[in-house]
């Protein structure tokens, strides 16, 4: 369904395993990045009545995920790190279009969006099956399919908003370079790393 060229080595869940406090730090802070990049795209784009409305949405369920993951965190006698460094979505940023019209940069931020709910998705569809903590295995779960929903919310608003940009034809581009990309990771308690 999403179209990933790569899928993540089932083996990296057990990477996050063994160090659950580090991935959950990681994972707040996609939550809280995910979140203000949904305002940043309402910010900007305000005149789209129905973008302005779903994004609202998806950044307060956003929300809801980091305050999720911080009673996790606290639950279990961790303490929630200073935020990261992504690197793989600084990468991403880098390939995102930012040199032609208002509208090509704008349907390029929504793919960006769209290749990072992807991803997320994927990888807590790992994590579900493949982590030993019942608890977090169904968190995961329920967390894959919400981001299933943003991916396509995503995607959908470049379809709908294009002006002369050939969203399937540059969506498959993004595909191209994000399967090269994430040759790179699956290594670290990172959920994109």
């Amino acid at each position: 369904m999403l179209g990933l060229k790569l899928l993540t080595d089932p083996r990296w869940a057990n990477v996050a395993e063994s160090n659950l406090e580090e991935i959950l730090t990681d994972h707040a802070w996609c939550e809280q990045k995910a979140a203000s990049n949904a305002i940043s795209l309402i910010t900007q784009n305000s005149e789209y009545e129905d973008l302005v409305h779903e994004l609202t949405a998806i950044a307060i369920e956003e929300m809801e995920h980091f305050q999720m993951v911080i009673d996790i965190i606290k639950e279990r006698g961790y303490t929630l790190g200073r935020e990261r460094k992504d690197d793989y979505v600084g990468r991403l940023m880098k390939f995102s279009k930012k040199d032609g019209s208002r509208n090509q940069a704008f349907i390029d931020r929504l793919l960006f969006a769209a290749m990072i709910e992807a991803r997320s998705c994927e990888r807590f569809r790992v994590l579900s099956k493949n982590l030993q903590d019942d608890k977090l295995s169904k968190f995961y779960h329920d967390l894959m399919v919400s981001e299933a929903n943003h991916y396509t919310t995503f995607l959908n608003f470049a379809k709908k908003y294009t002006e002369g940009v050939d969203v399937d034809k540059r969506w498959q581009e993004w595909l191209a370079f994000e399967g090269e990309l994430i040759q790179s990771y699956g290594t670290k308690e990172q959920i994109h790393g």
